[in-house]
């Protein structure tokens, strides 16, 4: 067991080390905290829950609860490990102490390939969802488009990176309780749809109508609006108090799950359930019959905002454990090196190479790649 006190100590001793080289960490908390809701809240919410109410009915808030409570032990758990034994490969190098290299290589190489693939499609997603507006321009334009923006922004140093992630996670978060806000007047009486066709007649109705197994099945896409937690294991590192990292795990998970439970839940008292469908947002879903003007140009809006942060957040995470894999020697000891700025600009652009193959894809293929977006048939 290492004394908590040495700890301590060695962790000083590092960030005044990197401190006097410019490269010391810089984010507070509540910067983590927030870049974590933004790395989290994505379109995989606004606009995949719709899937997830058609599979397991008014059951899903449970499954909400089950996910929430999943995503909080998880976090509890990195948060453990990092307080006492900071590193900063975080769970890939927790995953070589305890079960070794090869298990270490092989997680490191996952995470990495799998972060690709997931900005790869928030790229296609980002550029189809812009097409919405500009139908005539080619997918390939708008993906070099946001691949730049996001390359850009993660070639600005953390403390830049948190800043803009914190702008985004407010941006969701205040959609979300706008939302909330308008139902509870919806609820309340203050404010009534102009189209009541619509509108829920019961509250619920049974909790279970496709019985457990519909609650099963959506559990998957679920989980799925609770992706990108492990981008805090990874930012963790970039700290000021690494003792400060569970209070950001409480500031990350609780408000997080209250507002998801929230707002699905007022979806349920202000839309019949069984109007809700994969191909459109359960929220655009739910305010239609209030004919708002735009609604729909609204929440590409948003989603597109979400979509872009989950991308930038990924960008930032894989190329930091392409960072620790070069450490180990499980990659190129090169894509290690920082600039001045405390950027690896080499592991950056490696990871960047993904989004470039997908643009060239989307440039060659603009008929496949649309059809492997999440976007829905009305803004095809």
């Amino acid at each position: 067991m290492k004394d908590p006190h040495l700890i301590k100590q060695t962790v000083k001793h590092q960030q005044a080390k990197q401190a006097a080289q410019g490269k010391g960490p810089e984010l507070k908390w509540w910067q983590l905290s927030l870049i974590g809701i933004g790395s989290i809240i994505g379109a995989g919410f606004f606009l995949g829950t719709g899937l997830s109410i058609k599979t397991a009915g008014p059951s899903v808030l449970l499954g909400y609860m089950i996910a929430g409570l999943t995503t909080f032990f998880v976090f509890s758990a990195l948060a453990e490990m990092t307080v006492n034994d900071p590193q900063a490969g975080s769970f890939r190098t927790y995953a070589r102490k305890a079960y070794g290299h090869p298990i270490s290589f092989m997680s490191g190489w996952m995470y990495w390939l799998a972060g690709i693939f997931i900005m790869s499609s928030e790229v296609v997603a980002l550029a189809t969802f812009t097409q919405f507006w500009f139908p005539y321009i080619p997918l390939w334009v708008f993906s070099i488009m946001y691949s730049g923006l996001g390359i850009g922004i993660n070639l600005l140093g953390v403390k830049n990176f948190g800043k803009i992630e914190s702008i985004f996670a407010i941006i969701k978060l205040s959609t979300l309780i706008a939302f909330v806000c308008f139902g509870l007047l919806f609820v309340f009486g203050v404010v009534n749809p102009k189209d009541a066709a619509g509108t829920a007649s019961v509250a619920f109705g049974a909790l279970f109508p496709n019985g457990v197994i519909g609650l099963w099945s959506a559990l998957i896409f679920v989980f799925f609006s609770f992706g990108g937690i492990a981008v805090i294991g990874v930012v963790s590192s970039e700290l000021e108090n690494k003792n400060e990292i569970p209070k950001a795990g409480f500031g990350l998970t609780i408000p997080l799950v209250s507002i998801y439970l929230a707002a699905l839940l007022l979806i349920f008292l202000m839309v019949d359930w069984t109007t809700v469908n994969e191909s459109e947002s359960p929220f655009v879903t739910a305010l239609a019959a209030f004919q708002i003007p735009y609604i729909d140009s609204i929440f590409n809006a948003i989603i597109i905002s979400a979509a872009f942060s989950t991308m930038v957040g990924a960008l930032f995470s894989v190329s930091h454990v392409m960072i620790s894999l070069a450490q180990d020697g499980d990659a190129p000891k090169g894509l290690q090196e920082k600039n001045s700025r405390g950027i690896a600009f080499k592991s950056l652009s490696l990871t960047a190479l993904g989004l470039c193959i997908s643009i060239f894809f989307s440039y060659l293929l603009p008929s496949n790649m649309m059809s492997i977006s999440p976007l829905p048939p009305e803004l095809c």
